[in-house]
């Protein structure tokens, strides 16, 4: 059994590599080669957090995962990063423990981010004019900065509810090859942007139907439990094609499961389109609601833990 450390893993991340892998574990996912356990919840409120517990395996394959994850939103206020967490790895033959991932967060983060990528290289409107950001956190950050390996687009606006917070994400030297603007109300965004990424732990919606274009992409991803919500139900009924990543967790949480009545509307998962993607008519509201589920945990783990074994041949 091998232990990893944030700074040991940051070193075997290979971002094209994971994106391929994550694709991957979605397709097998969305056709049912998967096992995948009900999500465990925990929330605090004081200090406010949520801790999320995650496990999962593709049929036959080497390993499975546990993976937990939280998030404590005053975290910045004592200089400490708001995610946390570590990954497992086992044997899928003999149970062993095979791994420990020490990632404080890392990796969730991460794939959740490159997830957001592989929604907008598929059903964005490419080419992409101006990336709309709402939020300012960890993973608004994140999300801008992997959309790099999908679009060549370098145009962003960004919206949060902290100006402060904003105009620091603004000028975070890892987006300097971004040209970052700030909105000074939501209803630019929409009004600007024909890609838009919602990362936020808002519990009232943000969007509304009203206010979207013809050809504007959503991707959501702050919707991760029962009680967030960034996307009014009204942009599900404007949307011309809805994307899931999984239909039975955002039949349960996330932002899809605030709406009370869906009719007429294609629902499908993302793996499910990854398998036969389809051409993206300009035109076309399309709205893809992210909850995160462990398959893509699983595939980020292997992937980094074989790196790490070539990396470090001699450890034990």
């Amino acid at each position: 059994m091998r232990i990893y450390t944030k700074n040991q893993i940051e070193k075997a991340i290979d971002i094209p590599l994971l994106i391929t892998e994550i694709e991957r574990g979605l397709i097998y996912y969305s056709k049912k080669q998967t096992m995948i356990a009900q999500s465990s919840f925990l929330r605090f409120e004081k200090p406010p957090g949520d801790v999320h517990i995650k496990s999962g395996a593709i049929l036959d394959d080497e390993f499975y995962v546990v993976k937990i994850a939280s998030g404590f939103y005053d975290n910045p206020k004592l200089a400490l990063p708001s995610s946390n967490g570590l990954m497992l790895l086992f044997s899928q033959k003999t149970g062993e423990l095979k791994a420990i991932l020490l990632d404080e967060g890392l990796l969730t983060d991460l794939r959740t981010a490159l997830a957001g990528a592989i929604a907008a290289k598929y059903l964005a409107n490419h080419p992409i004019k101006k990336i709309g950001i709402i939020g300012t956190g960890t993973q608004a950050r994140e999300q801008l900065f992997n959309l790099q390996f999908v679009t060549a687009c370098r145009e962003v606006l960004i919206w949060g509810r902290n100006p402060a917070k904003a105009k620091a994400f603004s000028q975070d030297l890892r987006f300097s090859s971004f040209k970052i603007s700030l909105a000074k109300e939501i209803e630019e965004i929409p009004q600007n942007c024909d890609l838009i990424v919602t990362a936020t732990s808002s519990k009232n919606p943000l969007l509304f139907g009203d206010q979207l274009r013809p050809g504007t992409h959503i991707t959501a991803v702050g919707a991760d439990d029962y009680e967030k919500q960034e996307l009014d139900s009204s942009v599900f009924d404007k949307a011309d094609l809805i994307i899931v990543d999984s239909l039975s967790q955002c039949s349960q949480y996330g932002d899809l499961a605030h709406v009370k009545d869906i009719q007429n509307k294609p629902i499908m998962e993302l793996g499910a389109f990854l398998e036969k993607p389809k051409i993206r008519h300009k035109h076309l509201i399309t709205v893809v609601d992210l909850t995160g589920i462990a398959i893509e945990d699983l595939q980020v783990a292997k992937a980094v833990f074989s790196s790490l074994k070539s990396i470090y041949k001699g450890d034990k």
